[in-house]
């Protein structure tokens, strides 16, 4: 059985109730979602202490969450547990972040495209997008935090190709805006 096709049956057995399914999933996507862990945390700096693997075990242990979705494809999955490492990433740097307030430090960035950008001002940008452009939000979480290649995120999306490349546009151009807006105020 092809490997996508494996993870998903396996993500729908889960759903099911099958607990021995996930782990199966998760012999399968770990060493991917573990790369995709170190790619956010690549800019961060040198004496880190949320290492890659930190981040994969602290978004499996919100996993329960994922249990009742409609599994599709193992893009989906990938785009899930994207999803929680964000969330996880978040609540990082926001208790990094009261925590250099309060030593009068300042927080370094994380590093996309070779920019560096603080992820508290990515998520706040991506939060404002979702309410004006949900898709387009949607789509850059699949990318920025999932990790997932435009012909992916048509798949998931259920959108063309096309549109998945003119929303991608459309939505870097609002972020860096939303982002620049951010700070200079």
């Amino acid at each position: 059985m092809e490997i996508q096709q494996s993870v998903t049956e396996w993500l729908k057995e889960w759903r099911a109730g099958d607990d021995i399914a996930i782990e199966r999933v998760t012999v399968l996507m770990y060493r991917d979602l573990r790369r995709l862990a170190a790619h956010y945390l690549q800019g961060e700096r040198d004496d880190h202490t949320l290492q890659p693997t930190a981040l994969v075990h602290e978004a499996y242990l919100h996993i329960e969450s994922l249990r009742g979705v409609d599994w599709q494809e193992r893009a989906q999955f990938t785009a899930l547990m994207a999803q929680l490492m964000r969330r996880v990433l978040i609540d990082y740097a926001r208790r990094r972040n009261a925590a250099k307030r309060k030593a009068g430090d300042s927080i370094a960035p994380i590093v996309v495209d070779n920019s560096r950008v603080d992820v508290l001002a990515v998520d706040q940008a991506l939060s404002r997008m979702s309410e004006h452009y949900p898709r387009h939000a949607q789509m850059v979480e699949l990318r920025f935090f999932g990790g997932l290649h435009s012909p992916e995120i048509a798949r998931v999306l259920n959108v063309s190709l096309g549109t998945v490349e003119r929303d991608w546009r459309f939505a870097k151009a609002w972020l860096q805006s939303e982002i620049s807006r951010g700070l200079q105020v």
